[in-house]
């Protein structure tokens, strides 16, 4: 049975504590195993039996309370611990941690411990820029913690600018990177992701009701799994990871333009994005009024196949992933595909199905390759990525 991660949450006093509440239900509810270390002041902003309540485990506080008489008590968390994330990180608290200071359980148990430290400063901008906070952050870059970048944003204090603690699910993601395995370390990985938009006046465009989650997935966990990431997206409602390089296209020319001139520096190519297969003729340079004959005749004229261009171009050694979203004969039409455009592997999905597909975070896919075929359960999108990426990785 694989063991729990034992992550340790440290909380220092500021008014950004409450957003920890959130943090600790998520990563308990995600199995693991989650240990709250409060300072005194976190205590003035939200009281341990929060996260005791949370994290069904003691929230502890005191550096001198008595634990079991054969362990120190900084010393056997410390030991126990697979990450540490001090979360929200106050001015006072990274300086403390930069002068190496152990005047209370948490920083105590930070000088402890041997293994990765995750840094959340949170706190008024000017407090955030200022040179003294600064020179104490680049100090524990050095020293091999990571310091997570505050948000841009209103904060409490009424102020706007750079100091807001991330939300949840950023730190969530933060914490999966750190414990991903970087089987894909080294490989440099293209993604296309969303729909295309052919216009066809300045108001009006056909396109399709790709999201872009899927590609957004598969982005996200090769980043996690140590790959360098280019992803080419349409327009989506979706913010990748900004250590990802992104690229944002409108249409099916700007995509494929963005993608031959790439294609050649890179190990896998996966081709999720929903490319439009037609556009119009003619794009109308003003707006078409509604009483004018041409707008129920729109003349359409197909765009190049990119997967197709890809297949006839692709390298020796390079692996081409591609997408066939079906609503019947899927696993015909699939197979089809495979073959023409020369792909190695190909994940096919029904999209006629509501609770799956284009705009749900869930897909169910089945996964062909020339000589086999696998089918893939309903699952979050992000579950489906990580299962195509190790399909891949097989094929290396």
């Amino acid at each position: 049975m694989k063991k729990k991660k034992n992550i340790i949450l440290g909380i220092s006093g500021g008014i950004a504590a409450y957003k920890i509440v959130e943090l600790a239900s998520r990563l308990t509810k995600m199995d693991y195993s989650v240990s709250v270390i409060m300072t005194e002041s976190a205590t003035k902003f939200i009281t341990p039996l929060t996260f005791k309540a949370i994290t069904h485990q003691v929230v502890e506080t005191d550096l001198f309370s008595l634990s079991n008489d054969d362990e120190i008590k900084h010393i056997a968390i410390a030991d126990r611990a697979d990450l540490i994330l001090i979360a929200p990180a106050t001015a006072n608290f990274i300086a403390k941690l930069a002068a190496g200071l152990a005047e209370d359980l948490l920083s105590t148990i930070v000088l402890a411990a041997k293994v990765p430290i995750l840094i959340a400063p949170s706190m008024n901008v000017n407090m955030f820029e200022n040179p003294i906070v600064q020179s104490n952050i680049k100090y524990l870059k050095k020293m091999g913690c990571k310091i997570l970048e505050p948000a841009m944003g209103r904060l409490a204090c009424g102020y706007s600018g750079k100091g807001r603690l991330p939300e949840p699910y950023s730190l969530v993601r933060d914490i999966e990177y750190e414990f991903s395995d970087k089987d894909l370390l080294n490989k440099k990985i293209l993604i296309s992701a969303g729909p295309t938009r052919e216009r066809i006046d300045p108001v009006r465009f056909l396109s399709n009701y790709s999201s872009g989650k899927m590609g957004y997935a598969l982005a996200e966990r090769a980043y996690f799994r140590g790959a360098d990431v280019t992803l080419i997206s349409g327009p989506v409602e979706l913010e990748a990871d900004p250590a990802i390089e992104t690229i944002n296209v409108e249409t099916a020319i700007e995509m494929k333009n963005n993608i031959i001139n790439r294609y050649s520096k890179y190990d896998i190519i996966i081709m999720a994005a929903a490319v439009a297969d037609y556009k119009p003729e003619i794009t109308a340079d003003n707006k078409i009024k509604k009483d004018f004959e041409n707008l129920n005749n729109i003349k359409l004229k197909r765009n190049s196949d990119i997967l197709f261009e890809l297949g006839k171009k692709k390298l020796e050694g390079q692996l081409l992933i591609g997408f066939a979203a079906e609503t019947e004969d899927i696993k015909n039409n699939a197979r089809k595909k495979l073959m023409k455009k020369n792909l190695d592997l190909i994940i096919a999905n029904d999209v006629g199905r509501e609770d799956i597909g284009f705009k749900s975070d869930d897909n169910e896919v089945t996964i062909y390759s020339y000589n086999k075929e696998d089918k893939i359960e309903k699952k979050d999108k992000l579950e489906i990525a990580n299962i195509i990426l190790n399909k891949a990785l097989e094929l290396i």
